[in-house]
């Protein structure tokens, strides 16, 4: 874990830098990254009992926002097998899960194409590739809300690059297996078919019609899937109560969705939640999700009372080729506090709706186009020449043995946001164990493509909150 006494720090200084302040160098060019404690942290957390289900649904609200727990899928006790105890079988099946949903976010930017299971990819399905809870990646982090009246309590996977809520319903003709009861619309009073004439219906590219109800059907990139009807419904938060919200209502799916009963579409799209939400929230949410190993808690707050004071703010950018991510300027990468020599252009999205930096929950490892990685990675290598180095692990070419090392001194890590805000990581947001030995890794890949992704593992800690009806995504001051 990094030195608790040194992170708000550098949050803080490192959050209200602007370009003019960058000469000044306030912030520390050295962390301590404590290895031992970092590798305490890789025991899987205790998972929830079933007298605990009820306190992850506890919601606090106050005047202008209202705020849910979110709790890591280690945490969810169908998850606990042992054979995922082992820290090394768990980071090996996110970088496989990592790297399918890399896949589908670029496949979704290139308008799709086939798959080795024959069946087509279909994309923009909602306005864009609606991805599964756990199979693509996204299911680190789930909140738990009810479905139904009377509310039935579902464990949903949040997906900020999604724009769809939806879950496995009754009659189930094929579910996979999840932690609570499979919702049956026939037991909630107001759950309530959209007819194939709704303007609902015809937002979804692919729709059907089945004895006039609005059929859904979304695929992915590994054969995975779910299908279904689409419904207005009304979701619980707490004593919040939204009505005539339209989910999926799942009948087949398919895939490695375990735990989770669907999936919380949090994308810009008009159907993702908070696209739904609309006036009743204005646009706005916060997350912050909780660091890995830990027993604590993340949040997920929506409204306009949700957005901090104090936050470091940078322009969200609209990309009309995938209006449901949230796409931000970024100048350039630190080390050390020196940046990198890489141009500024690399980041940028283009008029035709390529490259930029896309922020995204359900990718794990930050992505940058090759020549940023290879400088962001020599740059590390250089500075951290005195840690012994290892081979390669999974998606992972900077490694390190620290099986000997109680603490470490490592070079910081910066984005350079367009603006002047700069972003300062936590050491263990960026070198993590692998295994639980003393392996650790730098969490940064390369990107195939010109597209950049800021993953959960770069955004565990801080608080992130999207300003939607501004335009706009801040950082801190707030940490987790």
């Amino acid at each position: 874990m990094f030195a608790s006494s040194a992170l708000p720090v550098v949050l803080v200084a490192m959050l209200h830098l602007t370009l003019s302040s960058v000469a000044t160098a306030s912030y520390p060019d050295f962390q301590l990254l404590n290895v031992k404690q970092t590798l305490i942290g890789t025991k899987i957390p205790r998972p929830l009992q079933t007298s605990e289900h009820h306190q992850v649904s506890d919601v606090s609200e106050t005047q202008g926002k209202w705020k849910l727990k979110l709790v890591h899928r280690d945490k969810l006790s169908s998850n606990t097998s042992a054979t995922f105890r082992d820290h090394s079988r768990r980071f090996h099946a996110r970088m496989q899960r990592d790297v399918k949903r890399v896949a589908s976010l670029l496949r979704c930017l290139s308008g799709g194409g086939g798959h080795d299971g024959g069946a087509a990819y279909e994309v923009n399905d909602f306005g864009s590739d609606v991805v599964s809870g756990m199979d693509q990646g996204s299911g680190e982090y789930f909140v738990r809300i009810g479905v139904g009246s009377p509310p039935k309590s579902q464990y949903m996977v949040i997906d900020s690059g999604s724009d769809i809520v939806w879950v496995q319903c009754q009659p189930c003709n094929q579910c996979y297996r999840q932690s609570d009861p499979v919702f049956d619309p026939a037991d909630s009073a107001s759950y309530a078919g959209i007819s194939c004439s709704s303007a609902v219906c015809d937002r979804i590219q692919n729709s059907g019609c089945n004895a006039g109800r609005c059929r859904y059907e979304v695929l992915y990139g590994d054969g995975s899937y779910t299908k279904g009807t689409l419904a207005l419904e009304t979701l619980t938060f707490g004593r919040t109560v939204v009505k005539n919200v339209a989910i999926g209502c799942g009948h087949i799916n398919r895939g490695m969705f375990i735990g989770a009963a669907g999936l919380l579409g949090l994308g810009g799209g008009s159907l993702s939640l908070v696209g739904q939400l609309g006036g009743q929230t204005g646009g706005a949410f916060s997350y912050c999700l909780v660091s890995r190993g830990s027993d604590a808690s993340g949040s997920l707050e929506f409204g306009r009372g949700a957005m901090p004071v104090g936050a470091a703010w940078v322009p969200l950018l609209r990309n009309p080729r995938a209006p449901s991510f949230y796409y931000v300027g970024l100048s350039g990468l630190g080390v050390g506090g020196i940046r990198v020599p890489v141009s500024e252009d690399i980041f940028q999205l283009t008029e035709l709706g390529y490259g930029g930096v896309v922020m995204d929950t359900g990718t794990a490892v930050s992505r940058f186009p090759t020549l940023a990685y290879k400088a962001l990675r020599d740059a590390f290598i250089a500075q951290t020449a005195n840690l012994p180095r290892i081979s390669t692990v999974s998606i992972f070419d900077t490694c390190y043995n620290l099986s000997d090392f109680v603490t470490i001194r490592v070079p910081t890590v910066s984005f350079y946001f367009s603006g002047g805000p700069i972003l300062t990581l936590p050491a263990s947001n960026f070198l993590i164990p692998v295994d639980d030995v003393g392996t650790f890794c730098l969490a940064f890949a390369s990107s195939t493509s010109g597209l950049s992704i800021i993953g959960n593992i770069q955004q565990e800690g801080i608080q992130i909150s999207f300003d939607g009806a501004n335009g706009f995504v801040g950082f801190g001051p707030n940490v987790c």
